[in-house]
């Protein structure tokens, strides 16, 4: 058989393959991924559509995606992963609503007040929570608020607003969506550590307050062969406080090339991520950062790795998709 011939008919003979999504579901679970509008046509709609039962925007929902010029807001990608969501019985998480990077420079560059910042802020999360109020099941709120010792990332909001932009940012949400689920998202943070025990201090005082949070996101950008050993007992204990827990932005990145050996390795990492998941009643979702290494933004940030994503450039499924098959039973 030739090359093209092979790359032909691989979609078709995975298409009997039981889809992850049912898989998940049977397990009271949704397994999700990162998309890219403009993509979600050909056969990376069609595996998009059929494979995943929950998108996340890579990129459509950031601030400087909607608003690059202030009052001006453009919806076009995010409608589009929106309605495309709906079309496939699929929920959205919203990703994501207060970030330190990817903002607009009319508001990176401005000079603000306390007062005219959470103005801008509580605009901001109004408008777009407002927006999409009833069709996005989740919203990443705030994303990435800690420094990896546990201090608060010293960012234009913390700067401006102190920590308490991050129960303000909540509450504004709740009011523009009660019934979205709210969450907090961070990266190393998957294991018991620094970063996510101030997370789960964070996390236990907002609930003490009755502050609306209603789940946390543990990003899970992972290096080949590095799942932290305390994955589960840390989903458990985030659990305990009362709120649902998803891994939001999973991705398992090696040294390229990519070889049979590594690739092993990567199903047996994915493997055990989603199987710490499927342990843990509230751990609800797993979500991989981009389906597709076509799609990954590992080789852009990470020179000389990749490989990080469950289907390889030619939208054939990798090992690791088999690791996620087998993980949800």
């Amino acid at each position: 058989m030739t090359g093209a011939a092979l790359l032909f008919t691989a979609p078709a003979a995975h298409a009997a393959d039981t889809p992850l999504r049912d898989l998940a579901a049977a397990k009271g679970k949704l397994i999700g991924t990162a998309v890219t509008g403009s993509k979600l046509t050909g056969t990376y709609g069609d595996i998009a559509g059929a494979q995943f039962s929950s998108l996340t925007p890579g990129n459509a929902m950031k601030w400087g995606t909607v608003e690059p010029t202030r009052g001006s807001f453009d919806w076009t990608e995010a409608d589009q992963i929106v309605a495309f969501a709906q079309a496939h019985h699929q929920q959205v998480r919203g990703h994501t609503l207060v970030w330190y990077s990817q903002n607009p420079s009319w508001l990176t560059n401005g000079s603000w007040t306390s007062a005219q910042l959470g103005s801008l802020l509580q605009n901001h999360i109004s408008t777009e929570v407002g927006r999409y109020k009833g069709r996005i099941a989740a919203w990443d709120v705030v994303n990435e608020p800690f420094n990896d010792d546990g201090s608060y990332r010293s960012t234009l909001w913390y700067k401006g607003l102190g920590s308490g932009y991050i129960a303000s940012a909540l509450t504004w949400a709740h009011a523009a969506d009660p019934n979205a689920r709210l969450y907090i998202n961070d990266y190393n943070a998957e294991g018991v550590n620094a970063k996510s025990d101030a997370l789960y201090n964070l996390v236990k005082s907002l609930k003490a307050r009755g502050v609306p949070i209603g789940g946390v996101g543990l990003q899970a950008h992972l290096i080949l062969g590095q799942v932290p050993s305390t994955l589960r007992q840390n989903i458990q204990r985030f659990a305990g406080l009362g709120v649902d827990v998803a891994i939001t932005e999973l991705d398992v990145r090696m040294q390229l090339p990519a070889d049979r050996t590594k690739l092993a390795q990567q199903k047996a990492d994915f493997a055990s991520v989603v199987a710490a998941c499927t342990a843990v009643a509230r751990c609800v979702n797993v979500t991989v950062w981009g389906f597709t290494d076509a799609d990954s933004w590992v080789p852009g940030t990470f020179p000389g790795y990749g490989a990080a994503t469950p289907y390889d450039e030619n939208y054939r499924p990798k090992p690791a998709y088999y690791g996620i098959a087998q993980a949800l039973g």
